[in-house]
């Protein structure tokens, strides 16, 4: 227990002050509705208090609700908290609760069978005996052949198995890779909103830089060059890789996005053109899939790969081993295939919904910026807030947004459709509109 007791204070029995410490952990959801509480002996003894002390404050709060007796068992809190305003702190105001999500980049709820991905997994919880052991620190052997054959079709990367690293999403491989980049000290990442891999690199002394080739390392995701999905020409691939090449940078391919190319045929990855030299491909699932399932994968090429299994032992498996048995099943029945399949169809046509939407509401000649890929566009609209302003204007209206960048009379706005119904789309957009037009830049929505 850590209640300071104040035995000097006159203006209150100790009983009350056990009364308000307790009375305050109930409402802060911190004893949760039936808890069992501390017993009066217990409590007594380590309060060093008398028990009819503690006898008085527990009376109090059954008689104002908070816990109730059970004869022969103790006191147990009620589910008095859920009934009541929670206790604020000074300056927090509460946010009305959020109707319409434009900032999420979850899952749409139609987008994922849960009973067909809940058979494997009880698939693979009964396979008893090997679930008694930790995971490979590389990833599960059946399951990185698996990838092996699987990227190999799908995007013409050759590797072997032994090649492929394991991991629970994509930071959690940079944990690993960092180390052993020890003749880098620079990376470049195309835009400061790559923040959870720059923060990895940041932590493990790298200087970061944007948009700078003349670096040690070089991140880029080309099937997700922006927020609105624009996709990394083959010409520029082509130049990338040559200058790599010639200045003995490392790349780190971030296939992330590349199941969402609507538009045009799917470029090869950089991995593909450069015959894996000097190249880290990262893949992952949790877009395919659902967020909560994190499974990524990397390919090392030969330097790294033989750095990597001197010290591999040394290193936990962060991916759930029952996951990556489903996982492996799962693609072998060819279910990841047709996954792929039913997302292009359903995001390409949220999309186009939401793009239609967006011009309804604001005017065909509005600034939008869309890709061939991806499940966003930008919005650029004329107002006279600045971003976070717009952001918290919104907010009150129940509608999260995702601001981009900012100009004296401009703020660009990212709309994700990715888990958001396409019958909210007309309402959220109607929100927006109506904030944008209360705050309104000379000539605009007029």
């Amino acid at each position: 227990m850590s209640l300071n007791l104040d035995k000097t204070e006159k203006n209150e029995h100790l009983y009350m002050q056990i009364y308000h410490y307790y009375r305050n952990l109930i409402l802060e959801h911190k004893l949760l509705p039936g808890s069992k509480m501390p017993s009066l002996r217990k409590c007594a003894r380590e309060l060093k208090l008398s028990r009819t002390t503690i006898e008085n404050a527990y009376l109090q709060l059954a008689a104002d609700g908070y816990i109730i007796s059970k004869a022969q068992s103790g006191y147990y809190v009620t589910n008095i908290a859920a009934r009541q305003t929670p206790i604020q702190s000074p300056g927090i105001t509460r946010q009305p609760a959020c109707r319409y999500d434009f900032a999420s980049s979850g899952a749409d709820r139609e987008s994922f069978r849960f009973d067909l991905w809940r058979r494997y997994i009880k698939s693979a919880f009964r396979q008893d005996e090997r679930l008694l052991s930790y995971g490979e620190p590389q990833g599960e052997a059946d399951f990185r052949q698996v990838l092996s054959e699987y990227i190999r079709e799908r995007r013409n990367i050759l590797c072997s198995p032994d090649d492929i690293v394991v991991g629970a999403g994509v930071q959690s491989l940079l944990h690993i890779l960092c180390p052993l980049l020890k003749d880098k000290n620079t990376v470049s990442f195309p835009t400061p909103s790559f923040v959870q891999g720059s923060t990895v690199f940041r932590d493990y002394g790298f200087d970061v830089r944007y948009r700078n080739k003349d670096s040690g390392v070089i991140y880029v995701s080309p099937a997700h060059m922006t927020k609105w999905g624009d996709i990394m020409p083959i010409s520029r691939r082509l130049e990338l890789i040559r200058y790599a090449a010639e200045h003995n940078s490392l790349i780190i391919e971030d296939d992330f996005e590349n199941e969402f190319v609507y538009l045009q045929k799917p470029t090869p990855s950089l991995h593909s053109l450069a015959g894996g030299q000097g190249i880290v491909y990262i893949g992952s699932f949790s877009r395919l899939l659902l967020p909560s399932i994190r499974i990524s994968f990397m390919v090392l090429p030969e330097p790294l790969k033989s750095a990597y299994l001197q010290k591999a032992a040394c290193y936990n498996q962060t991916a759930s081993k029952a996951e990556q048995i489903a996982l492996c099943q799962f693609i072998r029945d060819g279910h990841l295939a047709a996954q792929t399949r039913k997302l292009k169809r359903l995001y390409s046509v949220k999309l186009k919904k939401l793009l239609t939407t967006v011009e309804v509401i604001f005017g065909r000649d509005s600034r939008i910026q869309i890709g061939d890929a991806g499940t966003s566009l930008a919005l650029t609209l004329p107002v006279s807030l600045t971003g976070k302003e717009l952001k918290e204007k919104t907010r009150e209206q129940g509608l999260r947004i995702q601001t981009l960048k900012e100009t004296p009379g401009e703020v660009t706005v990212i709309l994700s459709c990715s888990s958001m119904p396409a019958e909210d789309f007309p309402p959220a957009c109607r929100i927006l509109h109506e904030v944008c037009s209360r705050y309104p830049v000379q000539g605009a929505y007029s």
